[in-house]
C-alpha cells in the first residue's frame, strides 16, 4: 500500500491539488454558507478528472512498464483499484479542507433566511461531503476509464472535460434538471428541504459502478 501511495500520490500531484483549493477559496467569492458547496463541487470535479487520469497510463509512460507486464493480471487490476481509492480519499480530504478554507478566508453568513445555527451548518457540511464524495468518485473513475480505453491520459481528460462543460452549464441545468451530474450545484437554495438533486447523484453512482465493473475487462483487452 505504501508503494501504491508513492506512485499515485506524487509530491507534485499533492502540491497542485492543495494549491488549487487554496487559490479557489481566495478568488471564488461567496456570501452565504450554503454557497460554499456550490463554489467547490464543479472545480473539485475538474480536479478529480485531471488528478486520476494517469492512474493507469503512468505505467505506460514510465520505466516500470516492463515490470508491470510481468505481474499477473489480477494483481495489476487490484493495483489500479487501490490507487484509485488512495487518490479519491486524498481528494476528499482536500475537498473537506477547501470547505473550511472558505470559512477561514471569507467568513460567509450562516443565517441566510433564518436557517443559521450550529445544527444546520453541520447538516450542510455533511450533505456537502456526501455530494462531493460522489462527484469525485464519478469523475475520477470516468477519466481513468477513458484513459485506459484509449491508452492516453489526455484522451481521458479531454473526454471528461467535454462532458463537464455540457453538464456544468445552463444547457445542462435546463434540459437535465435534477438528473444533471451537477444537480447539487444547481439545487434550489430557497428550499432547503428539496432533495430532488439526489437523483443526479444517483446517476453518478450508477455510472461510476458501471465504470468500475468494466475497467478490468478494458485493462485485459489493452494488455493482450
Amino acid at each position: 500500500m505504501i508503494q501504491e501511495m508513492k506512485i499515485s500520490l506524487t509530491v507534485q500531484k499533492q502540491a497542485y491539488a492543495i494549491f488549487f483549493v487554496v487559490i479557489l477559496s481566495l478568488v471564488r467569492g461567496v456570501t452565504d454558507s450554503d454557497e460554499v458547496g456550490i463554489a467547490l463541487e464543479a472545480p473539485m470535479a475538474a480536479l478529480a478528472l485531471t488528478f486520476c487520469a494517469d492512474t493507469y497510463t503512468q505505467e505506460i509512460v514510465s520505466r516500470r512498464s516492463e515490470l508491470w507486464r510481468l505481474c499477473p493480471m489480477k494483481r495489476r487490476v487490484r493495483a489500479i483499484y487501490r490507487r484509485m481509492v488512495i487518490q479519491e480519499v486524498f481528494l476528499l480530504f482536500v475537498a473537506t479542507a477547501g470547505y473550511g478554507l472558505f470559512f477561514l478566508f471569507q467568513n460567509p453568513r450562516t443565517d441566510r433566511m433564518g436557517t443559521g445555527g450550529p445544527e444546520s451548518e453541520i447538516c450542510r457540511f455533511f450533505i456537502y461531503i456526501a455530494a462531493v464524495a460522489v462527484t469525485l468518485g464519478f469523475w475520477g473513475l470516468l477519466s481513468n476509464l477513458l484513459s485506459c480505453l484509449f491508452r492516453n491520459m489526455w484522451a481521458g481528460i479531454g473526454g471528461c472535460l467535454i462532458l463537464w462543460l455540457l453538464t456544468y452549464s445552463s444547457f445542462g441545468d435546463k434540459y437535465l434538471g435534477v438528473w444533471n451530474l451537477f444537480s447539487y450545484t444547481f439545487r434550489n437554495l430557497e428550499d432547503s428541504g428539496d432533495f430532488r438533486w439526489i437523483c443526479g447523484k444517483m446517476v453518478c453512482v450508477c455510472i461510476g459502478i458501471l465504470a468500475a465493473a468494466v475497467l478490468p475487462g478494458i485493462i485485459r483487452r489493452q494488455e493482450r
